[in-house]
């Protein structure tokens, strides 16, 4: 993220300070630059954009970190490693341990509606550009991001707040994850129409592809919405040999590296089956366990590797067998379980040197004959070991029929910043 990050508006600077209730976002700086002017060019667009990224990656405020932690302590990926940490501590040990006033979950609502405005803002603004090539990119860049912003809060919460402004209503959960493949469908009308400029790629921080990952988050969220068919779609029309990640350097740190890596002082993976018990553990020779986890010869004995190994080691923003296991699972709930199996063993065969980032388990491809619901599970199995640390378990554990005692949340409680300010924030689930 070298450019533009320094040179972001000190309005978007000063945004980062403030409270981010649906009650009162309206985001203004008397002493900054004028709203007009940064909204108004491309650079001041641009400079937005790229904030965006720096917002959902940056250490501990920013989605990236929050999203893992707070979905790896409740489905018990990774176990806290000092209880002074009082926000994991409640979401380690979950139940009614969990409040509002947690501030993994404070700092994850927070940004993601941060995150929403300032995209709203550039997706708006960028329509009035001359160059609609330079501006189907910024919109395109954005989208990304606006619906990483709606996916991962509806992903924890049951309702998630319909827009950005005081006493907004909510809707469900599902309608969120619709909404999100709303702006992404928006941005690929807008870049089929007008393809995105070499100008604009140019000026954003390398990593991200922005046509896959489009396309990759529609499968996602496609998925999560029940809507099987355009899941299946839109994973299709991802080129499975490409990377999209979100790149980092020794100013702007992997956020997992910083917080935990290095310090061996907030968590760690619950152990080398990463977290998985009875039917579901690994395969002791499953070569995604040595690529996620690493073993040391003090305590804690499993310790982050993979996507944490190091302050610039890239985190994806999706991974290529997240899309074949979607495949696998809409073949299994139609149910097509000759060709669900075709798909799953895809995953389970493949090697490090296939993948494009190095994720294999390179073990025997599984032999059936296998009942929809044992197909499902294995899915779910595989889900967990191929996408570790994703952020994205809680949702499998709910979608693929999971027990509860399996996981210590079902939703999270509303941060209390919202329910302060929002007299529509809905009742806290009971679990």
């Amino acid at each position: 993220m070298k450019k533009y990050i320094n040179q972001i508006p000190t309005l978007i600077m000063a945004v980062l300070l403030l409270t981010f209730t649906s009650c009162k976002k309206e985001y203004k700086n008397a002493g900054g630059a004028n709203a007009a002017d940064v909204l108004g060019s491309s650079k001041g667009l641009t400079g937005v954009a790229v904030g965006l990224q720096r917002t959902y990656t940056v250490s501990r405020p920013g989605l990236l970190f929050n999203s893992i932690s707070a979905n790896g302590f409740v489905t018990n990926e990774i176990f806290l490693l000092n209880s002074g940490n009082i926000p994991e501590l409640q979401l380690t040990t979950g139940g009614s341990a969990v409040d509002g006033t947690n501030s993994i979950l404070g700092n994850l609502w927070a940004n993601a509606n941060k995150i929403i405005y300032d995209a709203d803002n550039v997706i708006t603004n960028a329509a009035n550009l001359t160059d609609k090539n330079y501006a189907s990119g910024l919109i395109a860049y954005s989208s990304i991001f606006k619906a990483l912003a709606i996916g991962n809060m509806s992903q924890y919460w049951e309702k998630v707040p319909s827009g950005i402004g005081k006493n907004v209503p909510f809707i469900t959960r599902v309608e969120g994850f619709n909404k999100a493949i709303a702006t992404i469908d928006n941005a690929l009308a807008v870049t089929q129409a007008n393809p995105i400029s070499a100008s604009f790629l140019s000026n954003i921080p390398a990593g991200i592809d922005i046509q896959n990952t489009l396309n990759a988050l529609k499968a996602r969220y496609a998925l999560f919405a029940g809507n099987y068919p355009l899941a299946a779609t839109s994973a299709n029309l991802v080129d499975l040999t490409k990377k999209s990640t979100f790149n980092f350097d020794a100013l702007t740190l992997n956020a997992i590296f910083e917080v935990a890596t290095s310090t061996n002082n907030v968590f760690q993976p619950l152990n080398a089956n990463l977290g998985l018990t009875a039917a579901f553990a690994p395969d002791p020779n499953d070569k995604r366990i040595p690529f996620y986890t690493v073993t040391a010869a003090t305590a804690p004995t499993v310790r982050i590797s993979g996507f944490g190994a190091a302050s610039t080691t890239a985190y994806p923003v999706y991974l290529p067998g997240e899309m074949t296991l979607i495949k696998a699972e809409v073949l299994a709930r139609i149910p097509d379980l000759p060709n669900a199996l075709i798909e799953l063993n895809k995953v389970v065969t493949k090697t490090a040197a296939a993948d494009p980032f190095g994720v294999g388990a390179n073990l025997p491809a599984l032999v059936g004959p296998f009942t929809q619901a044992q197909l499902l599970n294995e899915i779910y199995k595989q889900r967990c070991i191929e996408l570790y640390m994703s952020g994205l378990k809680l949702e499998d554990m709910r979608r693929l029929n999971q027990p509860t005692a399996d996981r210590k949340r079902n939703f999270f409680p509303y941060p209390f910043t919202e329910r302060d300010n929002n007299i529509n924030t809905p009742a806290d689930p009971a679990f």
